[in-house]
């Protein structure tokens, strides 16, 4: 049987929670992520949300990180303006993610602890982050799911002993 945090003692709890401070992200990130560059079409792009069901694909050249492209950048192409109240399709199929991505990336390095991870998580709503290295390398993806595996992972300990 295994007890929700709320059924254990305060000392139990305790022990989770300190073991999960001690988690960093290396330990969790997924390293084998799936990248675009800034060339890609809006067609593509479609396609890739499709196949790979992912909120967001770092746009990456030569291993450096250029910025971070969401499913929320792609529909936005798709917004009325007062400029265009019926957006032609093909033509903004044919744009690129440089016309649509993000430059600034908010990123976390694989040394990070995840309760700075989680932090970072609440306080942008965000859904996950690139782990980079000095460098600007792509190492790899931090996600929400990733941070509940921690979490889990962490309180789970106490339920097996």
């Amino acid at each position: 049987m295994t007890l929700s945090p709320l059924t254990k003692s305060p000392a139990t709890v305790n022990a989770s929670m300190y073991r999960f401070t001690e988690c960093r992200t290396a330990q969790y990130m997924t390293a084998a992520v799936q990248t675009v560059d800034r060339k890609t079409t809006m067609r593509r792009l479609e396609q890739l949300f499709e196949r790979y069901d992912f909120n967001s694909f770092p746009v990456v050249e030569d291993g450096v990180i250029l910025g971070i492209v969401t499913k929320f950048d792609f529909i936005r192409t798709f917004a009325f303006t007062t400029h265009q109240m019926v957006p032609h399709f093909d033509e903004l199929m044919n744009q690129t993610v440089a016309d649509v991505m993000t430059e600034t990336v908010i990123h976390v390095d694989p040394t990070a602890p995840l309760t700075r991870v989680l932090q970072l998580m609440v306080n942008y709503k965000a859904r996950s982050f690139p782990v980079l290295d000095a460098q600007r390398k792509l190492l790899g993806m931090i996600s929400r799911e990733d941070v509940m595996r921690a979490l889990k992972e962490a309180t789970q300990a106490d339920s097996d002993t």
